[in-house]
């Protein structure tokens, strides 16, 4: 008896997801997002911007001497609303006259140094995402240069129409270019560096995309949201869209760097290495090699691991050296680094002190 041609098609069409689900390693970004738990970060991004960025962009967009300033005109263009629920956001928040009469400089620096502990946040999920471990903490004027990069930014986003004249097609160009350069750039300056160039554009670029979507779907979901929550529960029910709104926000920007390291480590890099030879190791790796390298661990040591039972001990290659206990993330990263790459671990703990020196 002959197989129902129904059944052929669809167990024919799950085959090819699932070949293409394999193929192009959808698993593994799906896993990276619930390893990070995504989704929670991302409200913990939308509290802390409403307590601290939030008050810091009330008082700056208040100094704008554009005619028409304060942060509501910032919201409502970044959430592409209009009519009654651009009107709705518009109550929320105070005039800006009132704002910079009643604001102090004591208040001023207050709501900055709140401001820090959210690029703090910021920069902790970057690094958790990038493995790499955390920064010192006298590189806190690095949180507090990317909140004056992001405040910047923000404002230039919400002003490039008047500079552009309204024109759409320079407006979302200039926009486009604003946003990629920021993200670039402020993923290597919070991470002081250990992610490459290279490593850090497909981020970029996907955080973007992201919030291009994100302003798509708040046009069409959140926009009647906030006209009939504005009716039903007051200035409260707006900000509890805007807040949503933020939950987003925060989702787009860390799952962007989610899938800028997937595509980077699943693609890019290898290639790069097919078009130049070889790619630089990845920040993580080469601070655990070079760090251990510092430490007396020699290339020609380095890859003498006995199974399971340690490192030999630093600058010794005897067969009767004792096991020494080392940073697990060293043994992930080598072995993982030979084997995208093919080649001895030996060769790239060489390549990681090698290029570690160079940039020291």
């Amino acid at each position: 008896m002959g197989e129902n041609p129904y059944q052929a098609v669809h167990r024919a069409v799950r085959r090819g997801v699932g070949r293409v689900w394999h193929d192009l390693r959808f698993m593994d970004l799906y896993r990276s997002g619930e390893e990070f738990e995504l989704m929670t970060r991302a409200l913990g991004f939308a509290a802390l911007a409403i307590l601290t960025v939030i008050p810091l962009l009330i008082v700056v967009a208040a100094a704008d001497p554009a005619p028409e300033r304060g942060l509501a005109v910032w919201v409502i263009d970044g959430m592409g609303l209009s009519g009654s629920s651009a009107g709705a956001v518009a109550l929320v928040f105070s005039a800006p006259g009132r704002v910079l009469g009643t604001t102090s400089v004591f208040g001023v620096l207050l709501v900055g140094v709140f401001g820090v502990s959210f690029a703090s946040s910021v920069q902790a999920g970057f690094e958790r995402i990038w493995g790499v471990p955390a920064g010192p903490w006298h590189k806190v004027w690095r949180q507090a240069v990317w909140l004056a990069a992001l405040t910047a930014y923000i404002f230039a986003e919400a002003t490039v129409g008047t500079m552009t004249h309204g024109g759409l097609a320079a407006t979302g160009t200039l926009a486009v270019l604003a946003g990629i350069v920021f993200f670039w750039w402020g993923l290597r300056f919070l991470l002081g560096g250990r992610v490459s160039y290279l490593a850090a554009m497909p981020g970029a670029v996907a955080t973007i995309l992201g919030l291009a979507g994100l302003r798509v779907f708040s046009g069409l979901v959140f926009e009647p949201l906030v006209a009939s929550n504005a009716v039903s529960y007051g200035a409260l029910g707006t900000v509890l869209i805007m807040q949503s709104w933020l939950i987003g926000v925060g989702w787009v920007i860390y799952g962007g760097q989610l899938f800028g390291r997937w595509f980077y480590h699943a693609w890019l890099q290898a290639w790069a290495h097919s078009r130049w030879g070889h790619t630089p190791i990845a920040g993580a790796d080469v601070e655990a090699m070079a760090g251990a390298a510092g430490r007396g661990y020699h290339a020609d040591t380095l890859f003498r691991r006995r199974p399971g039972g340690g490192w030999p001990a630093p600058g010794s290659a005897a067969a009767g050296a004792g096991p020494v206990r080392l940073d697990p993330e060293l043994d992930r990263a080598l072995l993982t680094r030979a084997a995208q790459e093919h080649v001895s671990v030996s060769e790239v703990v060489h390549r990681a002190i090698g290029e570690y020196l160079r940039a020291s």
